[in-house]
C-alpha cells in the first residue's frame, strides 16, 4: 500500500504530543486542515487545445495569523501531500515565531512540458480558481517546486485585476520591481547555512575539514551550497532530478551553478570568466550521493528519500533537511540509534517563510530594507530558533525533530488556549 504522506506527517505530531505538555485539543484540531480546496485549471495551449489540470490549496491552521504557504507545480502532486506540506508550514512558523499558519498549494503538471505562454496561462488560471481562498490577511502564497520570482508576478497581477486593486501583499516571493523583497531569492538556503555555522561554533569545527554533499540543486540547493563553498567546506557531491557528480577534493560550486543555470544540467567544470573547462569527476545517483561517507548531507530536492529501506546506509553524521519531509518517520529511529544529528526541515529551510514574512510586511507598510537588513534579521530569528531547539533537546534529551515539534507545539498552544479549550469551559 502507497505511504500516505500526511498521516506518517500527523504520527510524528503524535510522537511529539507525548513530549509537549499540551492539551489534546491542540493535537486533534491539528489533526484537521481548516480548508481544502481541489480546483479544475483549463488551460489554452499553444497548439489550440485544451487542457485541464488539477490543483489543490489546503489552509491548515489560522491560529497564529493568516496562512502561509508556497505553489508548487509538479507531476507528482497529491492531495495529501499538499496537506502535509501545510501542516509542516503550520509547525515552521509556530516553531520560528512568526505570525502566520500554514497552508501550501500545488498543480499536478511537468512545467517542462510547457512554453512560456502556457506557464503564464496555467498561473493565471490557478490563480482566477482559489482567489477566494487567498488573500493578504487571509492566505498569502510562495513559490516553491518548479515556480518562481515571474510566476509569483503573474499571480499578483492575476489577484489585482480580480480584485480591481493592486495586492501586493496577496504573494511573496515577487520580483523586487512589483514589490518583492531583496534577500528572498536565498533566504531558504541561507536560512539553512546560519543553522550549519551554529554547528560549526557548538563542535568547533575547520571548514576545510568538512565534507558536503547535496541532493537537489535548484534554488535552495544552489544557495546553501554556494555559502558554504565561500566559508571553505567541500562540497564533495551535487546531484539534480538527472543525477549527481562526486569529487572527493570538492568541486568550485560557482561554476557548477552557471551551468545548471545555462544547460539545467549539473555538470562537473570550472569556469574562469565565460571559459567553462570540465573537470574529473565520478557520475553517481541521487540514491548513491544519500549514502556517501561525507560530513554533512543536505537533502535539498523532495519528501521521502530517506527511509526504512536506506536509512542504514546513511554514512553522514550530520543531516541538515532543507527539502521538505526528506525523512519518512520509519527512519527517524533508525538514524537516532546511530547519532545522527538532523537539523529537521522545519527550522532548516524556514529562511525562506521567514523572508516572506518580512516581504509581506514590508509591502503593507510601504518602507523597503536593504538587503543586509533583511540577512541581519533573518539571522537573529532563525538562530535563536535553533538555540531554542538545541536546549529543549538537551534539557528533554529529545533529538532535534522532537525538541522543534515540542517547541512549535507549546507555541500554537498559546493561540489556542487563548480562544478557550475544555480546560477553560468545565472551570465551574
Amino acid at each position: 500500500m502507497q505511504r500516505n504522506i500526511f498521516e506518517d506527517a500527523i504520527s510524528r505530531l503524535d510522537t511529539a504530543f507525548a513530549d509537549a505538555n499540551v492539551e489534546a485539543e491542540v493535537l486533534e484540531q491539528l489533526k484537521h486542515p481548516e480548508q481544502i480546496l481541489e480546483v479544475a485549471v483549463p488551460v489554452r495551449m499553444d497548439n489550440g487545445a485544451l487542457r485541464v489540470f488539477t490543483g489543490f490549496r489546503v489552509r491548515h491552521d489560522d491560529s497564529l495569523g493568516p496562512t502561509k504557504g508556497g505553489i508548487r507545480f509538479h507531476p507528482n502532486v497529491t492531495r495529501e501531500e499538499v496537506m502535509a506540506l501545510a501542516l509542516w508550514m503550520t509547525l515552521k512558523c509556530a516553531l520560528v515565531g512568526i505570525p502566520y499558519g500554514g497552508a501550501k498549494g500545488g498543480i499536478k503538471v511537468n512545467p517542462k512540458d510547457l512554453s512560456k505562454l502556457e506557464l503564464e496561462r496555467l498561473s493565471r488560471s490557478y490563480i482566477q480558481r482559489v482567489a477566494d481562498a487567498i488573500g493578504p490577511q487571509t492566505d498569502i502564497p510562495a513559490p516553491d517546486v518548479y515556480t518562481n520570482a515571474m510566476i509569483m508576478g503573474w499571480m499578483m497581477d492575476e489577484y489585482s485585476s480580480i480584485v480591481r486593486r493592486r495586492t501586493p501583499g496577496v504573494i511573496t516571493g515577487k520580483p523586487i520591481p512589483l514589490g518583492g523583497s531583496l534577500g528572498r531569492d536565498d533566504a531558504t538556503g541561507r536560512g539553512a547555512y546560519y543553522c550549519i555555522k551554529e554547528l560549526e561554533k557548538k563542535y568547533n569545527w575547520q571548514p576545510s575539514n568538512i565534507k558536503v554533499a547535496v541532493q537537489g540543486f535548484g534554488n535552495a540547493g544552489q544557495h546553501v551550497a554556494g555559502l558554504l563553498h565561500q566559508d571553505g567546506y567541500k562540497i564533495v557531491a551535487i546531484s539534480d532530478s538527472q543525477g549527481g557528480i562526486f569529487h572527493e577534493s570538492g568541486f568550485d560550486v560557482p561554476s557548477i551553478v552557471k551551468m545548471k543555470n545555462e544547460t539545467r544540467r549539473v555538470q562537473a567544470v570550472y569556469c574562469d570568466g565565460s571559459v567553462c573547462e570540465a573537470v574529473d569527476s565520478e557520475v553517481i545517483s541521487n540514491e548513491q550521493l544519500l549514502e556517501l561517507p561525507v560530513d554533512i548531507l543536505i537533502p535539498a530536492a523532495l519528501e521521502d528519500q530517506i527511509n526504512a529501506s536506506n536509512a542504514e546506509r546513511i554514512k553522514a553524521p550530520y543531516i541538515v533537511e532543507v527539502a521538505n519531509g526528506p525523512i519518512v518517520s520509519n527512519a527517524d529511529s533508525i538514524l537516532h540509534k546511530k547519532n545522527t544529528f538532523i537539523i529537521p526541515d522545519i527550522l532548516a529551510n524556514a529562511g525562506g517563510v521567514i523572508v516572506s514574512y518580512f516581504e509581506w510586511v514590508q509591502n503593507n507598510i510601504g518602507l523597503y530594507w536593504t538587503e543586509s537588513e533583511v540577512h541581519q534579521k533573518l539571522k537573529q530569528i532563525i538562530t535563536a530558533a535553533f538555540h531554542k531547539v538545541l536546549d529543549i533537546a538537551d534539557e528533554r534529551k529529545l533529538d532535534m525533530r522532537a525538541a522543534a515539534n515540542v517547541h512549535a507545539l507549546n507555541n500554537l498552544q498559546t493561540a489556542i488556549k487563548a480562544r478557550g479549550t475544555q480546560e477553560y469551559f468545565n472551570m465551574g
